[in-house]
Order: C-alpha cells, then sequence, then structure tokens
C-alpha cells in the first residue's frame, strides 16, 4: 500500500467565453478576466506498490511552475514509499514535516493534490464511490455556472439569458462595475439566485456602498469585496454593518485561515478550495468546523480535472440544496467525459473519484509531465 510513484503532468486546454464583445483589458493571471486563451490544469496521479492509480489536482492556473517545483522537489520526494491508505494523517505528518516553509502557499497547494490522489485510491480500495466512503448516499448534484467577466450590461443581460435558458437557476458572476450587476440582477426572474465573485477590489468603505445596493437589488451573496482578502474585521464590520451575505475561502490561509473567519464572524458562505485548503482532508475539516460555528459552506471551485470530481462528491456530503459551482467555459476539447455540464449531474458510480482523463487530449495539450519513482 506504500506510494510507488507519482506522475505529475501540467496541461492547458483552450477554451471559449461567448463574449460577443471582447474585454477592453486583459489580465492573464485572472481566469474571470483573461481572454479566450488555455485553462491550466496541474495534475497529479499516485500509483501504489499494490497496483492502485489515483488522481488529483494541485492550484494552479498561472502559479503552477511553483506549484510544479513543490511537488517535484519537495513534497513528492518525501511521500515516496510512504503508506497511502490514511491521507488524514500523512497530511498531518507532512504539514508537521515541513511547517517552516508555511501553512499555504505551493507546499499546500502541493499537497492538496496529493491528498486528493490518496482519497481516489482509499474509496477505490473500499470499493465505493467517494462521496459513498464519505457517508453519503446521493446520485445527484445541482450545478451553478460561473461566468467569466463580461464587462458590458447589454452584453451580461445577453449571458444571462442564453445560461437561463439551458435550465440553470443559479448563476455566479464575476462583474464589479454596478451597471453591469445591475443589468444582470434585471434580467433573472423570479425564483432564481445571482451571485458576484468580485475578487477583492475595495476599501471597507467602498464596499459598504456596494453592499448596501446589492442586498437592496436582491443580491444571494456578495463574495470577497475587501482588499486585502484577510481583512477578517472589515468583513465582519461589512455583515453587520449591511446585512447583505458575505462569501469567502477561496483565498484563507489553510485550513488555519477559515477558522479565523468563522472565529470572527466574518462570513455568512463558506468557500473553501480543495486543490488549495488541503485536499479532501481539508474540505472535511472546514465543514466540520463550519457546521460548529453555523455557517454554511459552498465550495469554491474553478477546475476542470480531479479538483472539479473531488469538490462534486464533496458537494454529496453536504445539505441537499448545496450547489456546485462549474467554471462556465466553452472547452474546445473535454479533457473527461464528465465534462458535459448539466444542471443536475450524476455523480460517478465507479469506486474512487471516477475522474478517467482522455489520454489523446491529455496528450495534445500537455505542457510537461514528470514521472517520481521510489
Amino acid at each position: 500500500m506504500t506510494i510507488q510513484s507519482i506522475h505529475l503532468h501540467r496541461i492547458c486546454v483552450p477554451y471559449g467565453t461567448s463574449r460577443r464583445k471582447q474585454l477592453e483589458q486583459h489580465d492573464p493571471y485572472n481566469m474571470a478576466t483573461a481572454k479566450d486563451e488555455g485553462m491550466e490544469s496541474l495534475l497529479v496521479c499516485i500509483t501504489t506498490a499494490d497496483g492502485l492509480t489515483g488522481w488529483g489536482e494541485a492550484f494552479g492556473h498561472k502559479c503552477n511552475p511553483s506549484t510544479w517545483a513543490a511537488l517535484a522537489e519537495v513534497i513528492g520526494p518525501y511521500l515516496l514509499g510512504r503508506p497511502s491508505q490514511d491521507p488524514a494523517a500523512l497530511q498531518e505528518q507532512v504539514l508537521r514535516t515541513f511547517h517552516g516553509f508555511g501553512q499555504t502557499g505551493p507546499i499546500l497547494y502541493a499537497l492538496s493534490g496529493i491528498d486528493i490522489a490518496l482519497w481516489d485510491i482509499a474509496a477505490q480500495r473500499a470499493g465505493k464511490p467517494l462521496h459513498a466512503l464519505l457517508g453519503s448516499n446521493r446520485s445527484t448534484v445541482d450545478t451553478y455556472p460561473s461566468l467569466p467577466c463580461y464587462g458590458d450590461p447589454e452584453e451580461i443581460a445577453s449571458q444571462i439569458q442564453r445560461v437561463l435558458a439551458l435550465g440553470y437557476r443559479r448563476i455566479k458572476l464575476h462583474e464589479t462595475a454596478l451597471p453591469v450587476m445591475d443589468a444582470a440582477l434585471d434580467a433573472m426572474p423570479q425564483g432564481t439566485e445571482l451571485m458576484v465573485d468580485v475578487n477583492c477590489p475595495w476599501s471597507r468603505e467602498e464596499a459598504a456602498t456596494v453592499a448596501r445596493h446589492l442586498k437592496a437589488r436582491g443580491m444571494g451573496w456578495l463574495e470577497e469585496p475587501i482588499w486585502p482578502p484577510d481583512d477578517l474585521p472589515g468583513l465582519a464590520a461589512l455583515r453587520k454593518e449591511t446585512g447583505m451575505t458575505i462569501s469567502a475561502g477561496e483565498n484563507a490561509s489553510g485550513v488555519q485561515g477559515l477558522l479565523q473567519h468563522f472565529a470572527l464572524n466574518a462570513i455568512d458562505v463558506a468557500q473553501p478550495s480543495v486543490a488549495k485548503i488541503g485536499g479532501v482532508t481539508g474540505m472535511l475539516q472546514v465543514v466540520a468546523a463550519a457546521r460548529q460555528h453555523g455557517v454554511r459552506v459552498v465550495p469554491h471551485c474553478f477546475y476542470y480535472g480531479p479538483g472539479l470530481l473531488a469538490t462534486a462528491h464533496l458537494v454529496a456530503c453536504l445539505p441537499q440544496e448545496t450547489p456546485l459551482e462549474i467554471p462556465f467555459l466553452a472547452f474546445q476539447e473535454k479533457a473527461h467525459a464528465w465534462l458535459n455540464y448539466q444542471p443536475s449531474m450524476a455523480l460517478p458510480a465507479q469506486p474512487g473519484l471516477g475522474f478517467r482523463p482522455d489520454a489523446d487530449v491529455m496528450a495534445r495539450h500537455e505542457l510537461c509531465n514528470l514521472a517520481l519513482n521510489a
């Protein structure tokens, strides 16, 4: 049951955003505002000495070179030959060993990918899909599209209508201009829900002005409104003063960072990200703590590989009404079959994550790969 090999695959699959008008500004380091190009994924494939193979995904996107280095030169070599059957215990061991390197960033991102792959193996060894191993008997999860930035009121109204016509009833924006958000809200019929992720742009005062406006308009939640993202007293004050539902957690400094959010009553909705927080193990720790504090968990997920599937299995373990975030991009090729997005999606029934990559698509879009062997 020891870890025999760790294979790393860095891929970049081209996508489209269905924009009718191109953005005036292009930020390749922000997936929400990038022009149509390619979305990177860093895949981790672990094989055990008894022949099982598990897949994971490590954050991420344009910072993949730093996570790759952490996997290839630090975390991967350390783990070769170590037992695979208890992901949580192994993660605790690694965090203690490398605590001097920080509790977040590339080390934790690398460990997140490893942890997802080990949970994939654990579920295969148990003969169950991951969500069943974690105690869920769900067979489907509802999804909500996470749209890129469109930046124009007329454009966003058209995009909202396009998405609603596909049967979705929850939508998340990545916009910062109030006229664009208002146009999106105007396009949403009764019985639907709109959320917005603004990616930490404002001071406390600016955020309060926007929050009051969106609260009055019926926005579902306002995600990460304040710069810097760890201004937790600012988030707590914003909640109290405006009554707006505040979500955050994607950029928290590990599990302890989210525990600080809870302790300071900074958020209504926790959004840990499986490829950043410590994988499945980290997510389970956050969910348990959130339950104690009465905080709703809706995981962040802007992944299309094992990170997406791991999040789907975790969502199936949350309350029935919890939706799965899906990056609503038109990938030119599907890296695996589960990328056929629908408003309600059947969870993989085979043991493990159910991630089965298309080898041809992987080969066409692979930037580099590396094999580490015991």
